[in-house]
């Protein structure tokens, strides 16, 4: 029997896949459209502003999750598929959700340059400035991000392949309800 996930799951679910979206095209836009749209930064610096609240939502939405749990899939999904979605859900939260939030602001330490939490206040350095690994963090940092956008357009085609093709509920035990 598959039933639908509860109303807090699916706000976080949007809310953070609402933040993730526009903070990935943004950082996209900042570092491949820099000199004509990002000449001062300021799409930059949305960008880890945005980004950085990622890193208190996130841990919100897995303790929710640990202990809400998640509805179980469809009796028409095999086990294997099960298995492969659990392991593809995983690897969004560690790398997309986690490894790429943090990677920037590593990347932003390392280079001595601040992240702002929501305009609000500082964030605190992961490491003391180090130029000398700038070039690394840099890599490591873009390099995810290429690596999740794949993934979330992965993530997004399997949902909408549950919408329109399998008919099974999955992709409308996440979307939000009227009334």
């Amino acid at each position: 029997m598959h039933h639908s996930y509860n109303k807090p799951a699916r706000v976080l679910h949007w809310l953070t896949a609402a933040i993730w979206l526009a903070v990935w095209s943004a950082g996209m836009l900042a570092v491949y459209a820099r000199d004509w749209i990002n000449p001062e930064h300021g799409l930059t610096i949305t960008h880890k502003a945005l980004a950085i609240t990622l890193v208190v939502l996130v841990p919100l939405r897995i303790v929710w999750r640990l202990l809400h749990g998640s509805p179980g899939l469809p009796d028409s999904i095999s086990p294997a598929m099960q298995q492969a979605a659990k392991l593809g859900h995983l690897a969004i939260y560690v790398v997309a959700l986690v490894a790429l939030p943090l990677s920037g602001w590593l990347w932003s330490s390392v280079a001595d340059k601040p992240v702002m939490f929501l305009w609000l206040f500082q964030m605190p350095p992961l490491v003391a400035p180090a130029p000398d690994l700038y070039d690394a963090a840099k890599w490591l940092h873009v390099g995810l991000a290429w690596f999740c956008g794949a993934m979330i357009a992965g993530h997004i085609l399997m949902a909408l392949k549950h919408k329109w093709l399998d008919h099974d509920g999955v992709f409308e035990s996440m979307w939000p309800r009227r009334g």
